[in-house]
């Protein structure tokens, strides 16, 4: 097939890029390149995605609504996998418009290029963050989610309204993907693993917020795109049983459909910490902190609705995908 991949440059854009080639797939890799974390980083990754014969580059910003209409109507995309977004919940505190500009104006231009392009399938990236203040856990896709503690996490769940109203209004079958606390090679330089794994190395003490008593849902960055795929090629259906009576937030009377990818399995933050130190061979100096404004002190995805649709299971432990983060570092900053 052609497909779209947006944030093609980013971690979780460039992994399944690799793996979309590597089936034989055409990719055009959607990115501007942003200086929200190290831009070298992300040319590395395109360094590795274009010299594939079936993989093009496209530098565009999301917000730039000719440049995206005109790319859709030349390109004919058979299905869209839009994972570029203004990521980071504490960045949303201090640099509001740009989850605005990318995560809402950026996705009403995705919207209107599959609607207006007769596009099969719209997957998106949402967040577990959408959970907000709910505390009953597992997390489930069922639960009502309209208590969020970030305008990032706002701004996610308002991906999953758009795209419902899409939908609705227009038959684009849409599938959104909540990811927990994704990890692996190629990760993101603000999240938790890297920040750590970079302190301990240079001997700088890390900040360990809500004093170490945190859990995440880990979830191997290999995991999360053996999910994708998998929603990725079964397009989105109405649910027959669908009433607006008992309305259901995960399915819908038009084509349109939600889940968890996650490990289904939360660690304890220190339990990470641990493990990084003993890839490492030296320990960390703690700064034990209070929870930071838009943090949550536990995820848990619950993921009974992938395995049921999809058949698969996320399930790669803390102890095998650490290991194979801290080798990636190793090698790629020659440490």
């Amino acid at each position: 097939m052609k497909i779209l991949v947006t944030g093609a440059a980013g971690f979780i854009g460039y992994h399944l890029s690799e793996r979309l080639l590597a089936r034989g797939d055409e990719v055009v890799g959607l990115d501007n390149l942003n200086d929200y974390y190290d831009v070298g980083l992300k040319e590395a990754r395109l360094t590795r995605l274009v010299r594939h014969a079936k993989f093009r580059f496209v530098k565009l910003d999301l917000a730039d609504r000719n440049g995206m209409a005109e790319m859709f109507a030349r390109e004919d995309f058979e299905r869209v996998v839009h994972l570029a977004a203004q990521a980071g919940v504490r960045y949303s505190l201090k640099n509001p418009h740009a989850y605005v500009d990318s995560n809402l104006v950026g996705f009403v231009n995705v919207l209107e290029g599959c609607r207006h392009n007769d596009v099969q399938h719209l997957v998106y990236a949402s967040s577990s963050s959408v959970y907000g203040a709910n505390t009953e856990m597992p997390f489930s896709v069922h639960h009502n989610v309209d208590h969020p503690v970030s305008l990032y996490a706002a701004s996610k769940k308002a991906n999953e309204l758009m795209a419902h109203t899409y939908s609705h209004l227009y038959g684009l079958p849409t599938t959104g993907l909540r990811f927990f606390t994704v990890y692996g090679p190629w990760g993101r330089p603000d999240m938790a693993l890297f920040l750590f794994t970079k302190a301990i190395i240079e001997g700088r003490p890390i900040d360990v917020f809500n004093y170490g008593n945190m859990r995440r849902d880990f979830t191997y960055i290999g995991d999360i795109i053996e999910g994708v795929l998998r929603v990725t090629d079964r397009v989105a259906t109405p649910n027959p049983v669908w009433t607006g009576s008992a309305p259901d937030s995960a399915t819908s009377y038009a084509p349109y459909r939600l889940y968890n990818i996650g490990n289904n399995s939360p660690v304890e933050l220190l339990r990470m910490i641990e493990l990084v130190e003993t890839c490492l061979g030296c320990k960390a100096e703690k700064n034990l902190l209070p929870i930071q404004p838009g943090d949550v002190p536990a995820t848990y995805a619950d993921v009974d609705d992938l395995v049921r649709d999809v058949g698969f299971r996320p399930e790669t432990p803390l102890e095998q995908g650490i290991p194979r983060f801290v080798d990636w570092y190793r090698q790629y900053y020659g440490v």
